[in-house]
């Protein structure tokens, strides 16, 4: 059996949401966190210790000498015994507490493009099961402008230099690790979605109630078969006082390109409109600017994330570079 997912399979569990019904009351714990409260603590950055990266580095050698092409690695073919309690209580963070996590301190310098991709593989391993990225299987994304159009409405924003607004993937958890970063802009904002539906019900509870509907979201080509245009997802589910989300602000908009999908209501735009203002107020969203070796970890179920734009390296070789895994929590 692969030790990834299909980008189907992924999605299914992913969706695999429970709901009993749509929250009326503000939901409460760790994942309903505010910028402004987390800002200064920092207490969501971890930084390796020498011994740490020496243990890595030691599996970064046991790994070599197995001879498997990096997809093909096991947990067992990076062992990590000292750090894997560490990486449990990580874990339990992203499932069941704030949602996100920072780790800083990897040589990816001295490691290099190769050793890199390898860590990151096999880390994830040992975090959840690896999936694939889109209908074509891709599995360890590299986030790069590649000169894609950013007005063409089938271009993914990441291989671009542009903005990109709040989404959610779908995957448990999404993780970046920075191998360069831009020489300006290009910083990861990230949201609490449980306290931007905290805030949208207190505001507007019969504009909250609609995130319980499904709606149309744009699939952008992402359809093996091509049959299919968009497909229809419900944005948010409740149950055993848990909200888990998913939006994504383009292409809830873009839906309405094709023939087949009406036009926006004026409720509907109310709907976008008032919770991604919401999601834009600066007292609520951290922006994280990832240095080379930083990892962030976040949970699409508990949280929105978007990125700035970007004034590139003129190096070709020192480029924006963020490596991207997408995984499922079993």
């Amino acid at each position: 059996m692969a030790g990834y997912l299909s980008f189907r399979d992924q999605s299914r569990h992913y969706f695999d949401r429970p709901h009993e019904g749509p929250a009326t009351e503000p939901v409460k714990g760790e994942a309903a966190w505010i910028g402004d409260a987390l800002r200064s603590s920092e207490g969501w950055i971890e930084t390796f210790t020498p011994e740490e990266i020496s243990e890595i580095n030691a599996a970064l050698a046991f790994s070599a000498k197995q001879g498997k092409p990096t997809k093909a690695l096991s947990p067992s073919d990076f062992p990590l015994p000292h750090l894997s309690e560490k990486i449990q209580k990580w874990r339990k963070v992203l499932h069941s507490g704030r949602g996100f996590q920072v780790l800083r301190g990897l040589p990816v310098d001295d490691w290099g493009p190769e050793k890199a991709e390898r860590f990151f593989w096999c880390f994830g391993l040992h975090l959840g099961r690896p999936g694939a990225q889109n209908a074509a299987g891709d599995l360890l994304g590299h986030v790069v402008d590649t000169g894609a159009a950013e007005d063409d409405p089938l271009s993914r924003l990441y291989k671009t230099a542009s903005k990109i607004k709040y989404h959610c993937d779908g995957a448990d958890v999404v993780g970046l690790l920075c191998l360069n970063k831009a020489k300006s802009g290009g910083r990861s904002r990230i949201v609490s979605s449980v306290t931007v539906f905290n805030r949208l019900l207190e505001s507007r509870p019969d504009l909250a109630a609609l995130l319980f509907e499904s709606r149309p979201l744009d699939i952008r080509n992402e359809s093996k078969s091509g049959a299919r245009s968009h497909i229809r997802v419900t944005p948010c589910t409740y149950a055993m006082g848990r909200l888990s989300t998913f939006y994504h602000a383009d292409y809830f908009r873009s839906a309405v390109r094709h023939a087949d999908v009406p036009a926006f209501s004026e409720i509907d735009q109310q709907l976008l409109d008032n919770y991604e203002r919401i999601a834009a107020d600066p007292a609520l969203y951290l922006d994280m600017d990832l240095e080379p070796g930083d990892i962030q970890l976040l949970s699409n179920h508990t949280n929105l994330h978007a990125r700035t734009d970007y004034i590139d390296q003129e190096d070709p070789a020192k480029r924006r570079h963020l490596l991207r895994l997408w995984l499922s929590l079993e």
